[in-house]
């Protein structure tokens, strides 16, 4: 009945669509989406290949680089799910080899999962850096980071991915009539989809909490040490402030609007009988346009990860230094190995 019911729906989206809103819902709108992430892809795949490129290289001697570390590997994963996400949402993506059901069923959920692991890992960041300069005593060793970067890797794809795969298991007569991915879900799996997005934004909201407060506290205190250091050094306090203002700033413009709109717009998702009503049409498009800003972040981190972390820059410089030099080295040394 819920499958039929999507059918009739789709079918008399665009008659039923009010006509103050028809505008906001035309081909040309959505291509527009798809265009953004597409253009994004290749910015995105060359920072994050870099930065991954350079983390391998990058020996994990404190809890911040393993958290780095697997930031990266989100990131980049994430990176990799922006084609195929791209590609379902063309016009006739249904029909091509079921590209949207694939999206629905598994590149869709990995893509979101990425993205909150990635906000877990900015949080565990955040925390990282203030227990190091507040309280260097409570700071953790290696093993309690990879423990934890474990852990939320685990928690995140097995309590949200996992379960949104398994329940998104409709099937539908017609590819062609699966408009939204709400119509490969049955009840148990909209249930389930309306409770991961409430509690990941309640989760988003706390890790902001979390990187405010302990980046605040972390200013204060290397303000503090200066004072108490006798130092006036007035352009190290104003860079300090620099990079605390970045940091915040740069994670709540990308991630804020998204989470405004998200929760609201997630209501009428799973309601069936709004789907045609000017709210919908706009919080859908409010949701897609605020989602690429928070896919932004990805290109975003690997130019805060040279800024903020001083082994990751050093290496990043000798790497593109010694680079070529290295590899003509290996390739002369293998050429002589092999004349003789």
């Amino acid at each position: 009945y819920l499958a039929c019911l999507h059918v009739m729906m789709g079918s008399n989206t665009t008659a039923l669509v009010p006509s103050t809103c028809a505008s906001l819902d035309t081909v040309t709108t959505k291509l527009a989406v798809v265009y953004l992430y597409f253009f994004l892809f290749p910015f995105a795949l060359l920072l994050n290949g870099l930065a991954a490129w350079v983390s391998l290289h990058l020996r994990s001697t404190s809890t911040f680089i393993v958290y780095l570390k697997n930031l990266v590997a989100a990131d980049l994963l994430l990176t990799l799910m922006l084609p195929p996400r791209a590609a379902s949402m063309l016009p006739k993506a249904a029909t091509w080899l079921g590209l949207k059901a694939f999206n629905c069923r598994f590149s869709s959920v990995i893509f979101y999962t990425c993205l909150y692991t990635s906000i877990s890992l900015m949080g565990l960041i955040s925390l990282d850096r203030f227990f190091k300069i507040v309280r260097p005593k409570l700071f953790g060793n290696l093993t309690f980071g990879k423990v934890v970067s474990c852990s939320v890797w685990v928690i995140h794809f097995g309590s949200t991915a996992l379960p949104n795969i398994i329940l998104t298991n409709g099937s539908v007569a017609n590819l062609t009539t699966i408009s939204t991915c709400m119509v490969l879900k049955g009840p148990a799996g909209l249930d389930f989809h309306e409770t991961v997005v409430i509690y990941l934004n309640v989760f988003f909201w706390l890790v902001s909490v979390v990187v405010v407060v302990c980046y605040i506290c972390i200013t204060h205190k290397v303000i503090q040490s200066f004072r108490n250091s006798g130092s006036n050094n007035n352009q190290g306090k104003q860079k300090i402030k620099l990079r605390v203002f970045l940091v915040v700033i740069v994670f709540f413009v990308s991630f804020g609007p998204y989470h405004i709109v998200r929760i609201p717009y997630t209501f009428q998702q799973v309601a069936v009988s709004s789907h045609n009503s000017c709210l919908y049409i706009i919080s859908r498009l409010a949701k897609k346009v605020s989602l690429w800003f928070a896919t932004t972040n990805i290109c975003m981190n690997p130019l805060l990860y040279v800024f903020l972390c001083r082994e990751f820059k050093e290496k990043l410089t000798s790497m593109m230094q010694n680079g070529p030099m290295s590899f003509l080295a290996v390739s002369a040394e293998k050429t002589l190995h092999s004349s003789t």
